[in-house]
């Protein structure tokens, strides 16, 4: 479904109050009032590097302001960081990121748009990839561009910061990063850019190199990073905390319900369309131990199955839930391993069937949390005897139907 533009709706302070919520950098708030003033469409930046294939709820929260712009009627345009992701981010890292092949880029950026149109509209959405006018540059373009940023500014970002005075090594390939991005900007006279408030930096020098080469800086926007599964990290693939925009609805559904109780409400602030006085008797509620945190966070795990799987899912998955977890019972369907009849020992047998590594296995069952037959094993050296069916269940989710190979 298309988007419908509220801007002829809305006065430009009304549209401002929409767009700077949960924003915590603003740079700045005058002048994207100016700019909405003015009534004319903005063209609202938002770069994504495929480093990675896959989409995750930490990439939602940018997302949805991106559809707040869009709902208004203003100009999206998402670029795919072919190009950059060669380079390699360094925001965060204390060393030299490995650069990736062009071939596992082109793979990772094919998910990438598609994924992201399970939030913003397809329709209304420009899509452009960074090695349009990167990759055409010469080498004179280059030294161009680099002669407009001081090594003095770049040293100013933490990152590069610390290293520098530790002594760990920072590749000139690093400085040119923040240049190259600032440059996407130039490139599509952005209006507007946003990121996660670890990007400030790169996107304030979008704002630098954009008068260097004659243009109005654009607006800068850092929205929140949300923490993963954890409660700790960053949300991140790497970190295994994450929810992808693809995970199946019920692995959706039981990962929210493990998140910890102060997670729910920044949750449902950044991720859900909830109000705010709903939001602020969530908060209460939790907080005074009035409610069982457990109810609101039902309620999340449901809205977030909704919007990237649809209601009927949603559904399933909560019932799923209530089936497996909260009935503990056992699911009508369950992936199916079939193995040669005879005696296994548990940990081998859970790491053949590629559970995990033997020690995460020994401390899965040390703590309680491997299941036979509904019979918990609590020992590393029990022999399981494996002659017909049995249902073997790991963790909380994982649910495996074993099945002795019957010889004719």
């Amino acid at each position: 479904m298309g988007c419908i533009s509220l801007s002829h709706l809305l006065t430009p302070e009304e549209q401002l109050l929409i767009l700077k919520k949960n924003c915590v950098d603003l740079v700045s708030e005058e002048e994207l009032l100016d700019r909405l003033k003015c009534g004319k469409t903005l063209r609202v930046k938002l770069g994504v590097d495929p480093s990675r294939p896959d989409l995750h709820l930490g990439h939602a929260v940018v997302l949805r302001k991106l559809k707040q712009f869009q709902d208004l009627g203003h100009q999206v345009v998402l670029i795919i960081g072919d190009f950059t992701a060669m380079i390699g981010d360094p925001t965060g890292r204390n060393s030299t990121r490995p650069m990736l092949s062009r071939e596992e880029v082109v793979e990772n950026a094919k998910t990438y748009a598609e994924q992201a149109f399970m939030i913003l509209d397809k329709e209304k959405t420009e899509i452009r990839y960074n090695s349009e006018w990167l990759g055409s540059m010469t080498f004179a373009d280059v030294v161009k561009l680099a002669g407009k940023y001081t090594v003095a500014r770049m040293l100013e970002r933490e990152d590069f910061a610390k290293r520098y005075s530790e002594g760990t090594p920072i590749s000139i390939s690093e400085f040119l990063y923040p240049l190259a991005q600032a440059y996407d900007s130039v490139a599509i006279q952005a209006d507007v850019e946003l990121g996660g408030t670890d990007q400030l930096f790169n996107l304030m020098v979008g704002r630098k190199i954009q008068e260097e080469y004659g243009l109005k800086p654009q607006i800068v926007m850092t929205m929140p990073i949300i923490e993963g599964t954890d409660g700790k990290l960053k949300m991140s693939k790497s970190y295994g905390n994450y929810i992808g925009f693809t995970d199946e609805p019920k692995d959706i559904y039981g990962k929210i319900m493990s998140i910890p109780d102060e997670l729910i409400a920044k949750y449902a602030r950044l991720l859900t369309d909830a109000q705010e006085p709903f939001l602020e008797k969530m908060e209460k509620e939790i907080a005074e131990k009035s409610v069982n945190p457990r109810d609101y966070k039902m309620w999340l795990a449901k809205e977030l199955v909704k919007q990237f799987h649809g209601e009927q899912s949603a559904k399933e998955a909560e019932d799923y839930f209530i089936t497996v977890f909260q009935k503990k019972e056992i699911p009508d369907e369950m992936p199916e391993k079939h193995i040669e009849p005879g005696d296994y020992n548990i940990v081998d047998l859970l790491f053949e069937l590629g559970v995990g590594t033997k020690s995460e296995i020994k401390r899965l069952i040390s703590q309680g949390g491997v299941y036979l037959d509904g019979n918990r094993i609590d020992n590393f050296k029990v022999v399981v005897n494996v002659r017909t069916q049995h249902i073997l269940r790991v963790g909380k989710r994982l649910f495996i139907k074993l099945i002795a190979l019957i010889k004719e």
